[in-house]
């Protein structure tokens, strides 16, 4: 249109695994628009962005995509009374640290936090930014702390063929490659339509006890 109309349109949809809903319900929507152009796309984590950032959305004059994850409407969270809006293309840095940038979004960013109570005492001090815009990606921030860290490590529920991983990989390798001291690590779930089964679905999503791991290997350079 060349600017000469605007679509001020949000779409709101739940995403993620949930608990034995198979795969017809587990669906990771982000990876499918990825690859559209002039769509924003959002995944909130907590019910302070969830709203801060709804807010932002409706105001926006582009079309917005909105996810939430089936998991985290149970979340509970004291919000201001104040009426505050969050900026859609920001991520968050959720634990501020030095020894490895640690990248997720969603439900994820829990897991990474879960991960991180493991990890007390060990004396190691990873960075977990919670990257809110899928699209688009806040290279200021990712790229602030891989100049920090110069290590990557990307947690997230979807696809490894295809998903968000595969193309915040590419923008940090065409980005910050220099700045890196190990290939980006990406945790992602496993390219299969998800199980029902409860055991079998749980091994198809990466748990904080890898993320744990995964740390500590990436820090000690096992990697």
């Amino acid at each position: 249109s060349g600017g000469n109309f605007t679509i001020p349109l949000v779409i709101r949809g739940p995403g993620g695994v949930g608990r034995q809903l198979g795969a017809e319900h587990s669906q990771r929507l982000e990876a499918y628009f990825q690859a559209v152009p002039g769509l924003k796309i959002v995944a909130c984590s907590t019910p302070r962005n969830a709203k801060g950032l709804l807010k932002s959305a409706i105001r926006d004059e582009n079309p917005v995509l909105f996810f939430e994850h089936v998991l985290l409407y149970n979340l509970k969270e004291d919000l201001p009374d104040d009426e505050y809006l969050l900026p859609l293309d920001k991520a968050e840095i959720v634990r501020p640290g030095k020894d490895v940038t640690v990248l997720t979004y969603s439900r994820m960013r829990h897991h990474c936090t879960q991960a991180m109570k493991s990890l007390e005492g060990k004396g190691y001090d990873p960075e977990i930014i919670d990257l809110i815009s899928l699209k688009p990606l806040d290279l200021e921030t990712i790229g602030a702390s891989i100049k920090k860290t110069h290590k990557v490590i990307i947690v997230e529920e979807c696809m490894r063929t295809g998903g968000i991983g595969a193309e915040l990989t590419a923008s940090i390798v065409d980005n910050f490659f220099d700045e890196l001291d190990a290939p980006v690590l990406r945790m992602s779930s496993q390219d299969i339509p998800t199980p029902y089964n409860g055991k079998l679905e749980y091994l198809t999503i990466i748990q904080p006890p890898q993320i744990a791991e995964a740390i500590e290997k990436m820090v000690d350079g096992k990697l």
